[in-house]
């Protein structure tokens, strides 16, 4: 017997709807550049998403307050790598709790070297954009990638260790045009007179040297050395907005920084900023190199939230 009309039209109805909810949950799954729009539906807006993941990311703030009070109960007493049997590292604490509203991807090489990034895709329809890079080591995949999907962008990289790039761009003409090098370390004070060796810059006197205002990517590598360096660079820029759209960072929690309260207000001043944490990673090639060490090493992405840049600004498409 054929199907009845109405049974037909409502397996039809059923199949349109469940196509719409697939294709309305794959085309706005979050990374996804529009996804703040289509997720809290017509009319609303990127600063409401980040209103939004300021007070969830507010949430996860009082979890780590709660977390120190139950190790502690201060941030004093708390032991960032203990070793009588408690269930927790120094990582547990600062977890990347706010999602970035556009595409997060890793950009550059699988395994050391790349790095997690958000919203490239804004960053890249800019026409000009400035990209810092400190601690090279010879790999330049991160570097190159960017260069490549950004064609309006330049970088600037550091590092005293090595005497240019890596192969990815030094090898590369086209890109080596929009890449400059200079074999100096990123320090918290200024530190290049002829006979210094290495040559010490703030990221401030760096900035200035090049008459940049603002830098869209920031890569920071420098075993241990980011502390002192942001440090510096927080305090030039206090009551002002932060000139960094987002900071790909490895932190190196070891030596005079163990100590969890210096720790802990570090990590605050980035926050007072308005630097906000959407990313991390453990460095598990480290653990896997010098065995039976401590997980001292970890990469974060950090996502600027103030300002008028590519990735917070309402009016830009």
């Amino acid at each position: 017997m054929p199907p009845r009309p109405t049974l037909v039209a409502f397996v039809a109805l059923v199949t349109v709807l469940v196509i719409f909810f697939l294709r309305l949950i794959f085309v706005t799954l979050p990374g996804h550049s529009s996804f703040y729009r289509d997720t809290f539906g017509p009319g609303r807006s990127l600063s409401v998403w980040l209103e939004n993941e300021e007070d969830r990311y507010a949430l996860a703030v009082q979890d780590r307050q709660e977390l120190i009070k139950k190790w502690g109960p201060t941030d004093v007493a708390v032991e960032p790598y203990p070793t009588h049997g408690e269930f927790y590292t120094i990582w547990d604490f600062f977890i990347p709790a706010f999602q970035c509203p556009h595409r997060v991807q890793r950009i550059g090489t699988l395994g050391d070297g790349g790095k997690w990034v958000c919203g490239l895709d804004r960053v890249a329809k800019q026409d000009k954009c400035v990209i810092y890079s400190f601690g090279i080591n010879g790999e330049s995949s991160f570097e190159s990638t960017l260069l490549k999907r950004a064609p309006g962008c330049e970088a600037w990289g550091y590092d005293y260790s090595v005497n240019n790039w890596g192969p990815e761009i030094n090898d590369d003409p086209e890109l080596k045009k929009r890449a400059h090098f200079k074999p100096w370390a990123l320090g918290g004070t200024d530190n290049h007179n002829e006979n210094d060796n290495p040559k010490y810059w703030t990221l401030d006197s760096l900035m200035n040297l090049n008459a940049h205002s603002f830098i869209d990517i920031l890569k920071i590598d420098i075993e241990g050395g980011e502390f002192d360096a942001l440090t510096s660079f927080l305090r030039a820029h206090e009551n002002r907005d932060f000139p960094v759209g987002q900071l790909q960072l490895e932190i190196h929690a070891r030596d005079g920084r163990e100590h969890f309260e210096s720790f802990s207000r570090w990590w605050a001043s980035l926050e007072a900023a308005g630097l906000r944490p959407f990313w991390t990673e453990p460095n598990l090639v480290y653990i896997n190199l010098v065995r039976g060490v401590r997980p001292e090493l970890a990469e974060y992405s950090f996502i600027n939230i103030r300002g008028n840049h590519a990735l917070v600004n309402e009016a830009f498409n």
